[in-house]
């Protein structure tokens, strides 16, 4: 079956592809049930038997993932289920909430449960954890940025995840922007060198620079870059890179930084902090499936 027009809808409006979605939800499932069935479901829930769940916060934090959760829910349940979100995605949340409810066939539920809560919770672990971010640059001007390190399969998801949590994405992959690394300066000759490279072979796109020094910062500016990525750098060399670029260039701090720091480099004056943690170390946002009691008859 194909996803409902309504989810196709909030997929898309959320900036997710609801192709892409149903693919990587086929799959999830697929990982659980292969080419057969729920045995223990089979097994032990009369086929026609009706029921509702809830799923429930068990600990306070950000939600996202709400409408992946009813696509796997219309999946399973062959389009048979009603949906009642109780939250939105970007919703603080907390333990005990209700965030969305669903009545269909026992055994669907059953079966949707696993993929439905590691998404839901794998995705809302995200948009806590940037939440946290967010919260502690608040007031600073600078913003919180994601990086590529993203579980392979889930990049979407995961970015998805760090916007509800009041974050924003850098580029999606190594096709829709340059950036210039140490091992790219390396190849190139030099910082100079390879952002003219680049520019050069694909004018018009935008290029980044990763600086390791403030020597890098000078040169990379000087060679015309409007983006500097300063890395690992400790705040007194961050407001020192701030402090030579004038605002010539944006400037991004990356590497090595910790919750909490984040305020401390935020107010050097930087842009944006690009922090990785934020996928590929989110914990997950503990949350449940709670079946209602089924009453006879």
């Amino acid at each position: 079956m194909t996803l409902r027009a309504s989810t196709r809808e909030t997929l898309a409006a959320a900036g997710l592809d609801p192709e892409d979605i149903e693919q990587l939800v086929h799959r999830a499932l697929t990982e659980d049930l292969g080419d057969g069935l729920d045995v223990t479901s089979v097994a032990t829930v009369p086929f026609d038997l009706d029921g509702a769940a809830d799923f429930v916060a068990h600990a306070d934090g950000v939600i996202a993932g709400l409408p992946v959760v009813a696509a796997v829910l219309e999946i399973v349940s062959d389009d048979a289920v009603v949906i009642q979100a109780c939250r939105v995605d970007g919703d603080p949340v907390a333990s005990g909430d209700v965030v969305l409810s669903a009545r269909c066939l026992v055994r669907a539920l059953l079966t949707a449960e696993r993929t439905a809560l590691n998404l839901l919770c794998h995705l809302s672990g995200v948009a806590t954890s940037t939440r946290r971010w967010v919260d502690a640059v608040a007031g600073t001007g600078a913003v919180i940025l994601d990086t590529r390190k993203t579980t392979p399969g889930l990049r979407v998801l995961e970015k998805y995840a760090v916007r509800c949590g009041g974050g924003r994405n850098k580029r999606m992959g190594l096709y829709d922007g340059g950036l210039v690394k140490d091992n790219h300066v390396l190849a190139a000759g030099g910082v100079a060198e390879a952002f003219r490279a680049i520019g050069a072979t694909f004018p018009g796109i935008e290029v980044q620079v990763e600086c390791d020094t403030l020597q890098q910062v000078d040169d990379a500016v000087a060679a015309g870059a409007g983006f500097l990525l300063c890395d690992n750098m400790t705040v007194v060399e961050l407001a020192e890179a701030v402090r030579r670029v004038a605002g010539r260039a944006v400037i991004e701090a990356t590497g090595g930084l910790t919750l909490d720091r984040a305020r401390a480099v935020a107010e050097t004056g930087v842009d944006f902090l690009s922090v990785g943690a934020l996928t590929h170390s989110a914990p997950a946002l503990d949350m449940g499936m709670d079946l209602r009691p089924i009453r006879e008859g």
